[in-house]
């Protein structure tokens, strides 16, 4: 019988697992007015183009007997939100859900300013245990936040559940660079500049030190897609971005 896990990983520590989320909930307490240019710092910039990219992919339908219901995971910012919104015209319905009261604060304030406000509501929910019934919503995105979930194996669970059957998930999530020679130009960049830019923008560099640290400690494509398969999805694929820097992973619940 295997043993259940009582630690995980902490940027570089190891931590008891029942600990990491007090801990990762303090770094966005922290950053949350400045979380996207957070990942401004940490992808230059293309942190935009890959959401980009990952709404694309989604390709929410723009009308249709019903709405389309997206449940957007750690979107607390409301940025891929917003994005889903957009390209449906106001048909989609998006539900933000995060962990972190002040992250949704950031989102639902700048949704006010918005094309479609009323089709997107904030609710503040754990990841691992969502207050939603089964089979709620036709899409589950997340970008650059299952990496901080403590048990990332029922958040894909969690995920399959309040799916619709023929629902669609999308992860976006850094990855592990494969370009010789940027990698170790990224290892460099995330070592030595990130931290310190971190701390010359809010004051406090030791979030943007969890933040890369968090990165290398997450599992390789490969393992991620097949963690996606355990959790019942199928048609699991991840599409490399940028040299690998970062990979978008797609499933569906059949």
């Amino acid at each position: 019988m295997q043993e259940a896990q009582t630690t995980t990983h902490f940027g570089a520590r190891t931590v008891p697992l029942a600990d990491k989320q007090g801990l990762v909930n303090d770094v966005f307490f922290k950053v949350a007015s400045r979380y996207d240019l957070m990942n401004d710092l940490m992808s230059g910039g293309v942190h935009r183009l890959w959401k980009d990219r990952m709404v694309a992919r989604l390709a929410p339908p723009r009308q249709g007997a019903r709405p389309y219901r997206v449940l957007d995971m750690a979107g607390g910012t409301g940025d891929i939100a917003m994005r889903i919104l957009d390209a449906s015209h106001g048909h989609a319905e998006v539900t933000v859900s995060d962990i972190n009261g002040e992250m949704l604060a950031v989102g639902a304030e700048r949704a006010k300013g918005w094309r479609y406000p009323s089709r997107v509501k904030f609710v503040e929910a754990n990841a691992e245990e969502l207050p939603f019934p089964d089979r709620s919503f036709e899409a589950y995105t997340i970008a650059f936040g299952i990496r901080n979930v403590p048990r990332i194996d029922k958040a894909l669970k969690e995920a399959h559940r309040v799916l619709v059957r023929g629902g669609r998930l999308l992860v976006l999530e850094f990855s592990s660079v494969d370009l010789p020679g940027l990698d170790k130009v990224y290892e460099l960049f995330s070592d030595h500049v990130i931290p310190p830019m971190g701390k010359l923008v809010t004051g406090d560099a030791d979030p943007y030190r969890y933040l890369v640290e968090s990165i290398r400690n997450f599992p390789k494509p490969e393992v991620f897609s097949s963690m996606i398969a355990e959790a019942g999805f199928r048609r699991v694929t991840h599409t490399p971005l940028s040299g690998n820097i970062a990979a978008l992973h797609g499933a569906w619940k059949l």
